[in-house]
């Protein structure tokens, strides 16, 4: 029997208009151009603004998109996965609210929430879908609005994160390509340096928790910046070496875009050069789950059928992991 696999068929991205530049960010924070690109290679974030603007607006239109670049009509989509941190509300799943505002009447879904890593255990998801037979064309989403749970007095994180997001198609694919293989780890002990820590049911909101700023990202950087340049460059080695890969048989490494030191560390780790590195954290920040299907919609024209694809992430939580991908069509 021929193996099912997964492939991504078709890449949309979508960011809002509002560029949120390092000279601005000076006059709102004790911070530089020179400090912030130095040590994160950011220069500038999009920012979603207006009222009632949350996650699902980047998703609806990054699925639209894809809908219409794949000729896709909407009531063939089967299911759709979204990738967030930063939901519309606790409920609906922002998966269900993405799925009426594009169409999609006949798709089930839900959302997947692993910090940064989100987008790679969302695809992992989707794919078990698809090679069971379950279901023929899976959406994957991953999105951020960041700026709702950034305080922009804290330069140790109002200076990283942006809002933007992605999409991508999954269909079935018995010609080898698709997604390969994947590692997702996850170490709970790492909540402690990075995590919001009020609007949950440990310390739901209060007049309390609002004036302590608990609504906000907390994030230790020194320790999350050790963890993850050892943890995301070890899982992308590690998938390597699971697979029989070499560098030269790896085209491109898909990192998620948080810090271009950890990027830096990972391609090393693996032993491919920067032309191998898909980047535009410079442009976008870091976007959280956004970040790689962003990259993989910036580089899209670049990508060829057979391309060996790493993706890599690591997030809060802690949560970290790579996924092995054989690209499966050429530029259109």
């Amino acid at each position: 029997m021929t193996k099912v696999q997964a492939a991504i068929t078709g890449v949309q991205g979508w960011v809002p208009d509002y560029v949120l530049d390092n000279k601005e960010l000076e006059k709102m924070v004790d911070t530089t151009d020179e400090w912030i690109t130095t040590r994160t290679g950011i220069k500038e974030r999009r920012i979603l603004k207006g009222k009632d603007q949350g996650t699902s607006v980047i998703g609806i239109n990054a699925v639209k998109g894809l809908l219409e670049k794949t000729g896709t009509s909407p009531e063939e989509i089967d299911m759709i996965l979204c990738a967030t941190t930063t939901p519309d509300m606790l409920f609906p799943a922002t998966a269900n609210i993405i799925a009426n505002g594009v169409g999609a009447k006949n798709a089930y879904g839900y959302d997947v929430q692993a910090a940064c890593s989100g987008f790679l255990n969302a695809l992992v998801t989707g794919s078990q879908f698809i090679e069971t037979g379950k279901a023929k064309k899976v959406i994957v989403v991953g999105a951020d609005k960041m700026s709702s749970i950034i305080d922009y007095k804290d330069r140790t994180t109002c200076i990283i994160f942006g809002d933007g997001g992605g999409a991508v198609m999954l269909e079935p694919n018995e010609d080898g390509f698709g997604i390969q293989d994947s590692i997702l780890k996850v170490d709970g002990s790492g909540e402690q340096y990075l995590h919001m820590k009020a609007g949950g049911s440990r310390r739901p909101a209060s007049q309390e928790t609002l004036a302590a700023g608990e609504h906000y990202v907390y994030q230790e950087g020194s320790a999350v910046f050790k963890f993850a340049v050892t943890n995301m460059a070890d899982v992308a080695a590690e998938i390597m070496e699971k697979n029989d890969l070499t560098s030269d048989d790896v085209r491109w490494l898909v990192p998620h875009q948080a810090n271009k030191r950890i990027i830096d560390a990972t391609a090393n780790r693996m032993g491919v050069g920067e032309d191998k590195v898909m980047l535009n954290i410079m442009r976008y920040g870091n976007t959280t789950s956004g970040t790689i299907p962003l990259c993989l919609w910036d580089y899209e024209n670049q990508l060829k059928k057979g391309d060996n694809i790493i993706l890599a992430a690591f997030g809060g939580g802690f949560t970290w992991g790579s996924v092995y991908i054989k690209w499966a069509y050429d530029p259109k």
